[in-house]
């Protein structure tokens, strides 16, 4: 249990400081709510004013009398408009505000975790959790202060009205409520545990979606629609049940407050007649009681209707919490400074590398000097830990010992951006946005001009292809390029690096994907982009780096051997045998 309270409690302290931005508009709605809950307290009194008046003194009752209440109930009403106008409105928009400042800071959170969060996580979870949660905390931002406080002023303000007319009725009738949030109690715990289990559903249904939607064209290769369908259709129907659980205990909940809403009425009721009766209290008492009781339950019933809402957003908060409380485990450190101009000399020193603390180490002692402007391959069979080595440079993956440095500078000690602004990557699995050819090519610099994106174009040999497209620069290209060929998109990506103009290039498998064709066409362009810069290629396809100034074979047990082409296949070691394995 304190666990709990502990966990609910720092969900609190990271959201509360959200609504310091906007404290005076809350306290705005909070006054607008005084009046809304002032006007229905005053109401019982004008009426009891009122029955009272034409039972005991009938001769007082004049049209003034009741012109001047219905009068100053009418003021009180128009008060009351006012106020709900700006409490739907205003009060809704202050909520939106917080949800939008809380995405701001979860979506920069999450860019600043490294490729070991995202490796363990699903996308489909982390999307549902910066909208569907961040919609639930919107209500819920802006609902929870202003409904426990109209509940606090009706409750107080019941209490202290009914209290001046007759005490112990009073705290006869409001004995009740005590045993009510008892009820409340027992059943918050589960509501709140089943509409988690619904949240982390939800997540699960959107990456099943995503993944199904995002291979569609495996599914239909493999005719396997029938096969997703019934995947979906698991999901789709736990989630069904995860809802049916949630709205099981919404029921009980709200059946139980119904009970004591039909009790609070039969206390009124045989209690107010049995004082009536003697005569500690007046026909227009009994009456201005049954009206609080209704106001009372009327209150009571807004909360029941808010305990969903109220369930989902501390679900949410905590949902946001989890992401929040994620630690950034690479990061500049306190020190870090700007890596100035580049040279291009890198070295790994003693490098070992492991994924986490329960896994094998990927890399063990590893030792390479690259000179400036030298064109590096890196060869070796799958699992070897190629692509692994590559990723350390740019600090996508922390060190587990050992130091990596650029121009004899730590880059633990350079800040990350000015290290990945020196470093241009060219993938096999190329990623292009959704956009246009233009915006793909000037994403590695936003306010470059048209002349340079057609440069870059021109030096990456995609200018040909683009011109042709039927909007040419401004062409759609689809969702992750799809309209486009393999080759065509991996010049765009080469057209990327050259817009970016980096003085270290990593080169992984970049042609491994591609038809002889598209290979030659890239293979070329890859060489262009390669002049004078320092370059470290990962390549399965050996004739692609004959002529790379120097070859590594990483295997399992490390760097086996180094050297030339020529020297290797002298050597006949591994790379000889990977080299004779490809020529086959």
């Amino acid at each position: 249990m304190n666990n709990k309270k502990s966990k609910a409690l720092s969900s609190f302290k990271i959201f509360i400081p959200y609504y310091k931005p906007y404290v005076w508009l809350i306290i705005i709605d909070l006054i607008c709510a005084v009046f809304s809950t002032v006007c229905e307290l005053i109401l019982p009194l004008i009426v009891r004013h009122i029955t009272d008046t034409a039972i005991n003194t009938p001769a007082l009752l004049t049209m003034k009398l009741v012109l001047r209440l219905g009068g100053l109930y009418l003021f009180l009403k128009l008060m009351d408009t006012a106020a709900n106008y700006f409490m739907a409105y205003i009060g809704h928009i202050t909520g939106t505000k917080i949800e939008t400042d809380m995405r701001r800071d979860m979506f920069s959170h999450l860019t600043k975790l490294s490729y070991n969060y995202f490796d363990n996580a699903k996308v489909g979870q982390i999307m549902s959790r910066v909208t569907t949660d961040l919609f639930d905390i919107t209500e819920f931002s802006h609902h929870f202060p202003e409904e426990v406080f109209i509940a606090a002023i009706k409750i107080t303000g019941s209490f202290i009205i009914l209290s001046g007319i007759n005490v112990t009725l009073t705290l006869l009738l409001f004995l009740i409520l005590p045993l009510m949030l008892l009820a409340v109690k027992l059943f918050r715990g589960k509501m709140k545990e089943a509409f988690a289990k619904q949240r982390e559903q939800v997540g699960e249904l959107n990456a099943s979606l995503e993944d199904s939607l995002l291979g569609i064209r495996v599914v239909k290769s493999f005719a396997n629609e029938e096969y997703e369908k019934k995947k979906f259709a698991e999901g789709n129907i736990t989630f069904y049940e995860r809802k049916k659980e949630a709205y099981k205990y919404m029921a009980r909940f709200q059946s139980c407050t119904r009970f004591f809403d039909g009790l609070m009425y039969v206390a009124v009721i045989v209690l107010g007649s049995m004082f009536m009766l003697e005569d500690h209290i007046s026909p227009a008492d009994l009456i201005a009681y049954l009206l609080y009781i209704q106001t009372l339950i009327t209150s009571i019933r807004k909360i029941v209707e808010f305990t969903e809402q109220f369930q989902k957003g501390i679900t949410g908060i905590d949902r946001f919490n989890q992401i929040m409380s994620e630690k950034a485990d690479i990061c500049d450190s306190d020190n870090a400074k700007p890596l100035g101009a580049v040279e291009g000399r890198v070295t790994f020193k003693d490098v070992t590398f492991k994924y986490n603390d329960k896994s094998d180490d990927v890399l063990t002692h590893i030792d390479i000097d690259i000179k400036k402007g030298e064109n590096i391959a890196i060869v070796g069979p799958s699992g070897s830990g190629k692509t692994t080595l590559c990723n350390l440079l740019p600090r996508f993956y922390e060190l587990s010992s050992g130091d990596i440095y650029i121009d004899g500078i730590n880059i633990k000690d350079v800040t990350l951006k000015s290290l990945r602004d020196n470093i241009g990557i060219v993938q096999q699995d190329v990623y292009l946005f959704s956009g246009t050819v233009r915006d793909n090519i000037a994403y590695a610099k936003q306010d470059a001009t048209d002349t340079e994106i057609e440069n870059a174009a021109r030096l990456a040999g995609a200018h040909e292809f683009i011109t042709a497209l039927p909007k040419g620069y401004d062409t759609y290209i689809g969702e992750r390029g799809i309209k486009l060929s393999g080759g065509q998109k991996q010049r765009l990506s080469i057209a990327r690096v050259f817009m970016k103009n980096p003085p270290i290039l990593i080169l992984d498998e970049a042609t491994s994907a591609l038809d002889n064709e598209s290979e030659l066409i890239v293979q070329k362009s890859l060489e262009t982009l390669a002049q004078n810069r320092t370059t470290l290629t990962i390549a399965h396809r050996l004739t692609t780096i004959k002529n790379a100034h120097r070859i590594i074979v990483l295997t399992e047990k490390g760097i086996e051997e180094t050297g030339t082409h020529e020297e290797l296949i002298a050597l006949g070691g591994k790379y000889a045998d990977l080299y004779k394995l490809y020529n086959r």
